[in-house]
């Protein structure tokens, strides 16, 4: 497994708020990064935390809601932004 860097978690949460991404395959990956991956050390402790609560989010009392996403985006150093298209 590559090291994890706050890029790599601000994309996995940016493909889940675009639905490329299931809520039970991101929180499959964060179990399995917390556990074999190696995360950044100039940012460890950010990293763990925010990969830490992704991988509780479908557990109903911490769940992952848009807020929380800006929230941990934020940690990484990172902001979401809201584009509306016509079809």
């Amino acid at each position: 497994m590559e090291v994890i860097t706050c890029k790599t978690v601000a994309e996995k949460l940016a493909a889940h708020l675009r639905h490329d991404l299931s809520l039970d395959s991101l929180v499959a990956w964060a179990e399995s990064a917390m556990m074999d991956g190696e995360f950044d050390p100039a940012y460890l402790p950010t990293i763990r935390d925010v990969v830490a609560r992704i991988g509780v989010a479908d557990v109903r009392a911490f769940g992952l809601t848009w807020e929380d996403c800006e929230q941990l985006l934020a940690q990484l150093g990172y902001s979401a932004q809201v584009s509306i298209v016509a079809r």
